[in-house]
């Protein structure tokens, strides 16, 4: 009976099986995203929770935040989208009105519209080199660009420069 009870008793192994990995950690103790002594703090459910709600409103305002510069970013470029296409538009009527002469880049034109039927016309002649009296009205003096845009020469634009006022609102100074 003897040997049967020295077969029932388990043998120590010379070398133990290696586990599987099953996502313990293996590094330093005191690396450890999370307690691993028994004398360790223990974590909650409700300070888990915690932690969740906290970092779902950081990420939250910080999302708010970069929308909000992207909004401010988008009427900008509306903004300025708005000016362009009005100065193109004006720009091209300004090319339909009539006009006997070559308009050359860097000359400077005088706009009149004729009281008897409305029509629009440049002339080299300004308002004050007129011999006589003309049945016209002025409209503004022009210098034709480069890039065959025209800019107003008698009166100053005060153009709304959308990047200049955002520059304003970024600095904190309202003032011209």
């Amino acid at each position: 009976m003897k040997n049967d009870d020295e077969n029932d008793k388990p043998k120590p192994l010379a070398h133990p099986p290696k586990l599987p990995d099953r996502g313990i950690y293996d590094g330093p103790a005191r690396a450890a995203p999370y307690g691993l002594s028994r004398l360790a703090p223990s974590f909650s459910l409700v300070d888990v929770a915690g932690e969740i709600e906290k970092a779902d409103s950081m990420l939250a305002t910080t999302t708010g935040g970069k929308l909000g510069l992207i909004a401010n970013q988008i009427r900008h470029l509306q903004a300025q989208a708005r000016g362009l296409l009005e100065r193109a538009q004006r720009d091209a009527e300004l090319h339909r009105a009539r006009c006997a002469f070559e308009k050359k880049p860097g000359g400077v034109y005088h706009l009149y519209r004729t009281d008897a039927d409305a029509q629009r016309w440049f002339s080299l002649l300004a308002p004050e080199e007129w011999l006589r009296p003309q049945p016209q009205t002025f409209e503004g003096t022009y210098r034709l660009e480069g890039d065959m845009g025209f800019t107003r020469l008698d009166v100053v634009e005060d153009e709304p420069r959308p990047d200049l006022e955002l520059v304003r609102a970024l600095l904190g100074s309202g003032k011209r």
